[in-house]
Formats: structure tokens, C-alpha cells, sequence
């Protein structure tokens, strides 16, 4: 005599399936997150790099025409050629001397939530060419991804976007065995608004050049 066997199977109850969707959507969340933190710490360390050598690169092209300026230098010579290295740094000690800055302005502050505009007075090397840009170019102004100077197709300077430099001039002194040289310092600065940070990122330099007087 056969007899039949029936086995009843049973599902998921509801509250499994939301427990277990619930798991996924954490795990997922969490994942997501850490990719974008990945992302955002990736990139904030690709723009360190280039703005970082965006300022070498006006350190060393301050650093040039002061070279040029020291082997060209004459005393009592106060017109130097424009289109010459050290007719471009006499271009720039004009600029400093007129702005009269005694210190630079403060940069950096914690919990400032925004990038500052360029001081007054505040200027830019052009590193392509060695020239000074004025502070009345009207080419200063914030970054939009992250500070850099921006040329044209054809090696134009255009802007410098959340970069700039604040040059203060050392005071003249009564010592006769220092009054004729001096020296200025250059504090290179940029700002911009970095991705996954609510505050601004920030970096700077300072590059003291000396230069004869007289």
C-alpha cells in the first residue's frame, strides 16, 4: 500500500526580506561612502601636487629675475630695459615700492569657510615669459577648481585663479655696511575649494631675495 508524502516548504517571512534588503542598503551606503572619500582624497592630493608646483614655479621665477637684476645692477643706473629680465624685476620693486605694504595679510584662518580675494598690491609672475603682471592688469581673481595661472592657446597669460603674491620690502637701514643692499620678501599664496572639505584648502611659501640699493 503506497502512501503519499507530502513536504509543505516555506518562504521568507516579510520581516526577513526587509531585514535582509536593510543589510544590503548599509553595506551598499558604506561602500559608496568609502568610494567617495577614496575619490575626494585622490583628487585633493592630484590638486596639492599641481598647486604646489604652480608656487615653485613663481618661486624660482622670482628667483630669476633677481639673478638678473643683481648682474645687471649699476649704481646710480635706475632704468633698466622692459623687455629684460632685470628691466621686468625694476617693473615689479616699482610696484612694491608704490603699494608700501609693511606685512602681509593674514592667511589661513581657522574656520574661514571661503577663499579671500588677491590683496591690493597683490601681483603674478608670468613663468612662461619671466614678466611681471601688474596688480592693475585686472587678471587676479578665485579659483574654479583649483589655483593655477591660466594662458591662452597661444601662451597668453589670461588669469590667475586663486593664486597670487604679497611682497613686503625690508625698511632701509642706517648701518653702513648694510645700507646699500635690502631685501623683500615674497609670500606666495593660493586658495581654493577643495572637493569632500569644508573649509578651503590652503598653501603658501615665503621667498626672501636680497637686492643692492643705491
Amino acid at each position: 500500500m503506497l502512501v503519499a508524502s507530502f513536504r509543505k516548504d516555506s518562504g521568507d517571512t516579510l520581516i526577513e526580506v526587509l531585514f535582509a534588503t536593510a543589510v544590503f542598503s548599509l553595506i551598499a551606503v558604506g561602500g559608496l561612502a568609502l568610494m567617495n572619500q577614496g575619490t575626494a582624497a585622490s583628487q585633493r592630493a592630484l590638486e596639492i601636487t599641481l598647486v604646489r608646483n604652480e608656487i615653485d614655479s613663481q618661486a624660482e621665477a622670482l628667483r630669476f629675475l633677481n639673478a638678473s637684476y643683481i648682474a645687471a645692477y649699476q649704481i646710480g643706473v635706475s632704468d633698466y630695459a622692459v623687455n629684460t629680465p632685470a628691466g621686468q624685476w625694476q617693473l615689479m620693486h616699482n610696484s612694491i615700492v608704490a603699494s608700501g605694504l609693511s606685512s602681509a595679510s593674514p592667511f589661513g584662518a581657522t574656520g574661514s569657510t571661503t577663499c579671500p580675494s588677491s590683496p591690493q598690491g597683490s601681483f603674478i609672475i608670468d613663468t612662461r615669459n619671466a614678466t611681471f603682471v601688474s596688480p592693475s592688469s585686472g587678471n587676479m581673481g578665485l579659483a574654479q577648481t583649483f589655483s593655477k595661472v591660466i594662458y591662452d592657446a597661444g601662451g597668453n597669460l589670461t588669469s590667475a585663479a586663486g593664486i597670487w603674491i604679497e611682497a613686503v620690502r625690508s625698511i632701509s637701514v642706517n648701518d653702513n655696511n648694510q645700507a646699500g643692499i635690502g631685501y623683500i620678501d615674497f609670500h606666495i599664496r593660493a586658495c581654493w575649494d577643495s572637493p569632500g572639505q569644508s573649509v578651503p584648502a590652503t598653501i603658501g611659501t615665503i621667498v626672501r631675495l636680497y637686492e643692492p640699493r643705491g
